[in-house]
């Protein structure tokens, strides 16, 4: 493809590109061959720009970056905004994408919500695909991305990718790191869903104003013109999710919203049962009982608001309903990883901040005859300050906590459960998540239940950081089944 066509496409003027021939995108000097565009980006730790002459070198035709960066050897493309600049140039060359993309943002609940409308679109007979936290994910299988959301380059090559395979309904994660770093540009999204906002990533965002700033770019810039808002409204919802409909009003979106307050899909009853729960809903005009067989009511929310966004792509509603009734759990979201020899049942989820661990503790409470017993740790080089308040929210709901490790990463893990034993109250420490696991699930009697918290889908545990990192094989569902093993045949951790 020619660069003229490219810059064009993006709204951009370059008459020097006119006989450029563009073989592909990269951000990374290392994945350059000869017809590349290069993008040039400072990061928090390291600055694109130092690698432009190796990128240069290996055949960069052309380099995306700040006016005051220094290009030789190749078209400098000058950019205030060097990556929406790149990443709306890149969106011109991966080509096709799927007709109907939708993309979910939120604290809590993004990948249970894409990969939940997913599940839908696919039950009503679409071709469907979700992008995220647990990789790209079709009807054939998943592939890890190892992040929430990926690179604008794999991100726009992995749509690209689906549509050439047929898929023609996508639903991504849009995380606020991605969002505030320009990595879902470029693409027409037809539909866009608010979850929640509790604290989170403040490592990275100046304070909780800035990090929600960055979620507001879905609704204000990145969705297509006309597109429609889907937005949780619950009976305890905070002030921020009507701060989303006030942004979603301003761009002159279509609004939809659910839950308990909300007027297009509201929540009129939730009455647990032995394998999930009978919800009351009333939907353009019709009152419906729907037997969603999830446990909790995050789940709920998860599950009408992943209808919204199938409703919103033109799903027809008697079908949308009917994949609410079918929804499995989603990998490392409140998943029943065993029955531990004492008859109590072990879940995993992934709930890594204040209010994610608050919910999963509430969604399991009712389940509860006997005890709830909570094991999470926090993650290392992540946000001290949600430490204590994860630990408070924790002792709050759960009759046995026991605090350890989750990703130390590069800090000392005893300073990080110093951290969060600040706010747990009479909780126990037990160093290893091993050990924590099993002592957790040996402690259990049959009408107990186990949560273990944190980590979710992961497979690893992070020790470490830069040259020195180390992912150790660690999966949650897998330790605690070996555990319940390990006690039912009389042995220790």
């Amino acid at each position: 493809m020619k660069l003229a066509k490219i810059c064009t496409g993006a709204g951009l003027t370059c008459p020097e590109a006119a006989d450029i021939s563009v073989t592909g995108f990269a951000i990374d000097n290392r994945k350059v061959a000869p017809g590349t565009v290069f993008g040039a980006f400072q990061g928090a730790q390291v600055n694109g720009e130092d690698f432009i002459p190796a990128a240069v070198e290996a055949g960069a035709v052309a380099v995306v970056a700040r006016p005051e960066a220094d290009v030789v050897g190749a078209l400098h493309i000058a950019a205030a905004t060097p990556r929406k600049c790149f990443a709306e140039m890149a969106a011109q060359f991966f080509t096709p994408v799927p007709e109907h993309i939708v993309a979910v943002t939120g604290t809590n609940g993004k990948t249970s919500c894409v990969e939940m409308t997913r599940q839908i679109w696919r039950m009503a007979g679409e071709r469907a695909a979700s992008i995220g936290t647990l990789g790209v994910t079709t009807p054939d299988g998943s592939i890890s991305t190892g992040l929430t959301t990926p690179d604008i380059v794999t991100f726009l090559s992995n749509m690209s990718g689906l549509a050439r395979e047929g898929m023609t309904h996508v639903a991504y994660e849009a995380s606020s790191h991605g969002l505030s770093q320009y990595r879902n540009e470029g693409i027409p999204v037809a539909a866009a869903a608010f979850t929640n906002f509790s604290r989170d990533h403040l490592d990275y965002h100046a304070d909780m104003e800035d990090y929600f700033a960055a979620k507001m770019r879905l609704f204000d810039e990145v969705v297509s013109d006309g597109a429609t808002a889907v937005v949780w409204l619950g009976a305890d919802n905070s002030d921020w999710n009507r701060r989303v409909v006030k942004h979603a009003e301003k761009r002159g979106l279509k609004i939809m919203t659910v839950g308990e307050e909300g007027e297009d899909i509201r929540l009129i009853g939730r009455e647990p049962t032995q394998l999930g729960q009978s919800l009351t809903v009333e939907h353009d005009g019709t009152e419906r009982t729907i037997n969603l067989p999830l446990i909790g009511a995050y789940q709920v929310s998860n599950a009408l608001t992943s209808a919204g966004l199938a409703l919103a792509t033109g799903i027809e509603a008697n079908r949308v309903w009917d994949g609410v009734a079918r929804l499995q759990p989603v990998r490392g979201r409140l998943e029943r990883a065993v029955i531990a020899p004492s008859g109590a049942p072990v879940y995993i989820d992934y709930a890594h901040t204040p209010d994610a661990l608050e919910a999963a503790i509430a969604a399991l409470r009712p389940h509860v005859t006997g005890r709830l017993i909570t094991v999470f740790g926090a993650g290392g080089d992540r946000d001290h300050g949600k430490r204590a308040p994860m630990g408070q929210a924790a002792a709050k709901s759960s009759d046995l906590v026991i605090v350890t490790d989750d990703n130390p990463r590069g800090e000392d893990p005893a300073e990080i459960r110093r951290q969060v034993l600040e706010g747990a109250g009479d909780a126990r420490e037990v160093a290893g998540r091993r050990e924590a696991i099993h002592e957790a699930i040996a402690a259990a009697r049959a009408d107990d239940i186990v949560l273990i918290a944190g980590k979710g889908h992961e497979t690893g545990q992070i020790i470490g950081s830069g040259e020195s990192m180390q992912v150790h094989p660690f999966d949650d569902v897998e330790v605690a089944r070996e555990c319940a093993a390990q006690i039912a045949a009389g042995g220790a951790a």
